[in-house]
Formats: C-alpha cells, sequence, structure tokens
C-alpha cells in the first residue's frame, strides 16, 4: 500500500510535513535505484549475462536495501503512531515515510530489475 492510500486511510491531510516526506522517501528510493542499476552495469562489465548479472546484483544489493528500510521504519515507527508528545505534528512525515519505504522497497527490489531486463541494452555479455 503507497503512503498516499496509507494518508487517505489515517484521515492524513497533505501538509508540509508530507510533502517532506515525499522528498525524503524520493531521495532514497531514487539512491536505492541507482545503486542497484550500478552493481548491475559492474557485472555486465565483467562479462555476466544480462540475466545472470541483475540476480547477482540483486543478491549483493538486498541486506543494504532492507537494512535502509527497516530501519528507518522502526526508527518512525513511533513517530507515526503518534507516541509521545508532540508528535501529532510530524506524524504526517513519519506516516509517508513509513508507508512509502514499505511499498518501495518492492519496487527497487522487483521493479527496477524487470525494468532494467527490458529496457537495456542487448545481451551481449559487455555494457558498452
Amino acid at each position: 500500500m503507497g503512503f498516499y492510500a496509507k494518508l487517505k486511510l489515517t484521515n492524513t491531510p497533505i501538509s508540509m510535513p508530507v510533502w517532506l516526506g515525499m522528498i525524503m522517501l524520493a531521495g532514497i528510493v531514487v539512491n536505492n535505484a541507482i545503486i542497484l542499476v550500478e552493481y548491475i552495469e559492474i557485472e555486465r562489465q565483467e562479462g555476466l549475462p544480462k540475466v545472470q548479472a541483475i540476480v547477482e546484483a540483486a543478491r549483493l544489493r538486498l541486506r543494504p536495501i532492507l537494512m535502509t528500510t527497516l530501519t528507518t521504519v522502526v526508527g518512525m515507527l513511533p513517530l507515526a503512531l503518534a507516541w509521545g508528545q508532540g508528535s501529532e505534528m510530524l506524524q504526517p512525515l513519519a506516516i509517508t515515510i513509513v508507508s512509502g519505504l514499505s511499498f518501495s522497497m518492492l519496487v527497487s527490489l522487483l521493479l527496477v530489475p524487470s525494468t532494467y531486463r527490458y529496457v537495456s541494452r542487448a545481451d551481449t555479455g559487455k555494457a558498452g
């Protein structure tokens, strides 16, 4: 479930903290995707076929993507649940980041490699 659906579900209006959360979310997701594609390109330059390079890069990047996602989600969860005084102000930011990162982890690990497979150059074994 994406962040917008979670905002609707929790009746959270789109406000400045939500926009800040979306900017942070975009940065994290794009960074994960860039690093994943970079690893795929490195593997292809070493001579691996396209599919094998994608699998190897996804295997290598799985742990860092999971660590980034889980530490951020667990760290923001108390704020998203509005535990403690004053948390209501930044609760929309936390809801945006927690729900967006949870969904984007799947995007980073499934959609990016699939898209790369169909959009990249022909499988020559070398990128370039």
